[in-house]
């Protein structure tokens, strides 16, 4: 499938699959849109240095930084 304009993709975090729109599944278990299928199987990654960056900024905004 080609990665053209206005095609977005998902990832489905129960069977770990890059989804299209074309493709994807109803339902609460997917991240996303992502612009390209290579974003989008990255999800879980993404999401977790993003996570830690906002903890990291929280602790720093509660006076609670590790440094």
């Amino acid at each position: 499938m080609d990665e053209g304009v206005g095609v977005v993709f998902w990832y489905n975090i129960t069977t770990g699959q890059v989804e299209s729109d074309e493709e994807k599944s109803p339902g609460a278990d997917l991240m996303g849109p992502y612009a390209s299928r290579d974003e989008a199987s990255r999800a879980l990654q993404t999401a977790a240095e993003k996570t830690e960056k906002w903890d990291e900024e929280d602790r720093a905004w509660d006076g609670y930084d590790d440094e």
